[in-house]
């Protein structure tokens, strides 16, 4: 894979979590739903803990390379959007306080240099990354074990409508910037992925009162991820 390809892979998912924003808002205000509490979720799909690994499955280290590309983007929404929409303004101090986004930067930079950091140093940073997951998951447990079923009927037709809007977007970009081969496989798949669990964090932070509807509007996306992306990896990649 040639060295630019990340990087330009990069710009086709950055336009995705725009299209997913702008079609996301549109959504909500056609069902008279609150954005600040269901805009980030319907924006960020998990692309990291379910995504990385099926793409390594589907595409090996190739589609690995193509998916962090994604996963970069992501990250960088999480700790942006995923923030200023639940909080409901825009606060650039917040980001200069996220480690995650220095996190980015450096990734990047090591990225266009060819560059590893020694084998003590990458394996200590993967262990600690490791330990937010569970914490996120322990979390969302919590509002899922208290879950209503007005909380699940209601994620259940945005799970529906996130599918839909994933399908769109998928399609038309990848005839847009004409990705082929593993770079469409790869993005076609990642924009497939479920809802991200992070963007729940911080809609419990700010928007509580809607935290078991996300909740509920995660779990259904992750449940329907299991019947979806086999069929998408056997009959569109």
């Amino acid at each position: 894979m040639p060295r630019s390809a990340p990087f330009e892979f990069l710009l086709a998912a950055a336009v995705s979590v725009v299209c997913f924003g702008l079609v996301g808002l549109g959504v909500l205000i056609a069902l008279g739903l609150p954005v600040r509490a269901f805009l980030s979720p319907l924006m960020l799909n998990n692309v990291g803990n379910i995504g990385l690994p099926m793409s390594i499955f589907a595409f090996g280290d190739q589609g690995l390379a193509y998916s962090v590309a994604f996963l970069v983007v992501v990250v960088v929404g999480i700790f942006t959007v995923g923030i200023w929409a639940p909080k409901g303004h825009v606060s650039f101090v917040d980001v200069a306080r996220t480690p995650v986004i220095y996190a980015v930067a450096i990734a990047i930079a090591l990225m266009a240099t060819d560059t590893r950091l020694p084998t003590p140093i990458d394996d200590a940073f993967t262990i600690l990354g490791g330990l937010a997951i569970p914490l996120m998951l322990l979390t969302l447990g919590h509002t899922l074990a208290t879950l209503q079923t007005g909380a699940l009927w209601r994620g259940g037709y945005l799970a529906l409508s996130h599918l839909a809007m994933a399908a769109a977007v998928a399609f038309a970009l990848v005839h847009l910037f004409g990705l082929e081969g593993t770079a469409r496989g790869v993005f076609i798949l990642q924009c497939m992925m479920p809802i991200s669990v992070a963007t729940y964090l911080y809609v419990e932070m700010y928007q509580n009162e809607h935290a078991q509807e996300v909740a509920g509007l995660i779990l259904i996306s992750t449940l329907l991820a299991m019947i979806v992306l086999p069929l998408v990896l056997t009959f569109w990649i």
